[in-house]
Order: C-alpha cells, then structure tokens, then sequence
C-alpha cells in the first residue's frame, strides 16, 4: 500500500500538552482497509504505526477488525480468512521488535471453538493481551451473534498464538512500567454504548486511558452521539479516552463508514480527525496521567465508587509493558503542518 498518511488537529483545540507535566503521546487511527484481505491491511497497520513511531507516540490504537474489514459478513466464519488473519497478525508482531508505540488492532481470533471480535495488544515481538468485546450488537444493521461469541464470562483466560499462551478476556490492564501513570484499558465499540461500560470498571481499577476500537457505521446524527459518548466517559472516569472508527474500504452495500477517530481527557476534547476523507489519518495528543492520578487522588467520590465496585475490581489481572525510550517531544512536531491550533481547554 502507498497510502499517504495524514496527521490532523481538531479546528479550534490544541492536542497539549495539555499540562506542564503531561508525559504520555497517543494516537488514535483510521486507515483504510481491503475487506477480507488481512496482508495488505497488515502492511496499511505497519505504515501507520511507524508514522506514529516518527512522531514520538507511546501507544496507537486502529479500529476494530482493522486486520480483515468490519463488513466480510459470514467470511469471518472461513478458516481460510481467519487463517490469513492470523499469518498477517504474526507479521505484526514480528515487525513490532522495531516499533516503538504499543499498538491496539482490532482482529477476529479462534478460541476454545469460537470465533472472537478482539483487540489484540502488540509491542515489542510478542502479544501481550487479547481483550475480546463483550456485548455483540443483534439488532437493526447488526447481527453479530451469527458470527461471534462475546467475551462475557472469559475473565482468567488464555488463548494459544503464536506457540504462546496469551492472557485473554476483559479484565485485562495494561501497565506501562516506564511511563509512570500510564495504565490502559481496552474496549470495542458497543462496548461504549451500554448502562454500564467495561472501561468504567476497569477506570475504577486503575486505567487512566481508555481504548475503544470501533468499526461503527455512520448514521444521522451518529457523529455527535459518539463525541458525546466518548466526552462523558472521559469526564465521568477521569480519564482519557480513545476512539477510533472505520472508515474507507469498507463495503458500502448496505452501509456508509465515516472514519471518526477523536482523543478527549478529563472531558476535554484534545484531538479529532476529519471524516469521510481517504488515506490513512492520526489524532494525535499528548495525555497527562500525572493530573488525571491526582484529580482521581482529590476525589473522595471516585474512591467511594472503587469501594462499592470492590469485588469487579480486585479480579483485574495486570500486564507490564516497557516501552524503553525517552525521545517524546511535542505533539506539534508530528502534526505541525496539518491543521489549525488553538489555546489549551482547561479542565473542568
């Protein structure tokens, strides 16, 4: 693939740092898929991650079944699709030895007779976790019990790749052992969307970025849901949260994909692509966990929550991850030609 890959800033909003002290640059990404084609998709999530590595990012995420395509239907019941998936994601992970950023990618994996919509986690040569979506969507244009099994009652469990047991299921945390603050969680899609969300328990555990990888077609008025959705997350768990949704190549037969991708934290939108444009697009900004750990620390409500929710957040298992580099410079060296800026928001 020779896509070019674009770099964007929300009109009006800067992407930080948002703080004297903030330490952390993430990305949140669409790019562009061949439905059912996992190699060249593979080749487009390489592309891209390495821009991010370019431009000094600790952590990418790419939308969900970014490897395959959202829209392949009952393909991804073929052994010969899941196959190629898997070959193309052991690409990834060995191409991730010279990769810096920690890359969150949406792909469909077998396990225990079953196939899985997960988010795969990838750096440094292996899979550190695979974190598989928990409520499928059955109605109107979504019908993915007919292909999948959700991740509800998965917490504790390991699924086989690559010769490795890796740790599979929700109840998984990331923890970045060298960006100190840096502790991730990630969710797919209608994941977002329920009473009570993954990310909210997981927040409660510790996660200070919140990770949706989301396919989510567009519809009337869905845009400004999604920000909504994503704003309120953020701001009611203290955190920063990413989205990123599918986009061009997806099949249009029955559906229409737009690409939103968006970075908010505390509830203060940082970053946001534009949508309906081709290529590849980053959102990119400059988190401080610092600030998110001491308004959680000031807020004797949040630890009360954690209390009550006791017993959820206890079972959480913890991933350490290094990602041994120091170079993190500014978020306007990656997209300093790319769009306007503006002032800092201040946090609520």
């Amino acid at each position: 693939m020779t896509e070019s890959v674009q770099t964007e800033l929300p009109l009006g909003q800067s992407t930080g740092p948002s703080g004297p002290d903030a330490k952390v640059r993430v990305a949140a990404c669409t790019t562009p898929v061949r439905i059912a084609d996992p190699e060249v998709n593979a080749n487009t999530l390489l592309m891209t991650a390495r821009t991010c590595d370019a431009g000094s990012v600790s952590l990418v995420a790419f939308p969900e079944l970014a490897l395959t395509g959202y829209s392949i239907d009952d393909l991804f019941l073929q052994d010969v699709v899941l196959d190629a998936a898997e070959a193309a994601l052991r690409r990834i992970v060995e191409a991730s030895v010279h990769i810096h950023p920690v890359m969150i990618l949406g792909a469909p994996l077998r396990h225990a007779g079953r196939v899985y919509n997960t988010a795969v986690v990838v750096h440094g040569g292996r899979v550190a976790g695979v974190v598989p979506k928990v409520h499928l969507p059955n109605y109107r244009e979504f019908y993915e019990h007919r292909y999948f099994a959700s991740g509800h009652g998965t917490a504790g469990s390991v699924i086989r790749l690559g010769g490795q047991h890796v740790p599979f299921g929700p109840d998984l945390l990331f923890v970045v052992e060298d960006r100190p603050g840096l502790v991730f969680h990630a969710e797919i899609c209608e994941d977002m969307w329920v009473p009570i969300q993954p990310s909210a328990i997981a927040a409660l555990a510790g996660a200070t970025v919140l990770v949706n990888l989301s396919a989510s077609n567009i519809t009337v008025g869905k845009a400004d849901t999604r920000r909504m959705l994503c704003q309120a997350q953020s701001a009611r768990c203290t955190a920063a949260y990413l989205y990123t949704a599918s986009g061009e190549g997806e099949s249009t037969t029955d559906l229409a994909w737009d690409g939103q991708t968006s970075i908010y934290e505390n509830g203060v939108l940082l970053a946001e692509t534009s949508r309906f444009k081709p290529g590849a697009r980053i959102a990119v900004a400059d988190i401080n966990v610092s600030l998110l750990t001491r308004t959680r620390g000031c807020s004797s409500v949040f630890a009360q929550c954690r209390m009550n929710h006791k017993a959820q957040v206890v079972c959480f298992r913890h991933v350490a991850l290094h990602l041994e580099a120091d170079n993190l410079g500014t978020a306007q060296q990656i997209s300093a030609n790319s769009g306007p800026t503006g002032p800092s928001t201040p946090h609520p």
